[in-house]
């Protein structure tokens, strides 16, 4: 049964059991290019395969952008 999680201030569903990493890989951003805070905490880019998102969980994504 999905479950509901907030990102960036909005509301997605995604599957139970779903990583940081692969929450990524659905949205489209590239890892190398991301910065990830989950409840008010970062989470190092090691640990984002393994951490796993529950029910409620709020995360804030920071894109980086180079420019010249």
């Amino acid at each position: 049964m999905p479950i509901d999680i907030m990102v960036n201030g909005e509301s997605r569903t995604i599957p139970p059991g779903q990583s940081i990493l692969e929450l990524l890989h659905q949205l489209q951003l590239d890892p190398a290019r991301v910065a990830v805070e989950l409840d008010r905490r970062i989470i190092k880019q090691p640990r984002w395969g393994e951490t796993l998102l529950e029910a409620g969980a709020r995360i804030e994504i920071v894109q980086f952008v180079g420019g010249g």
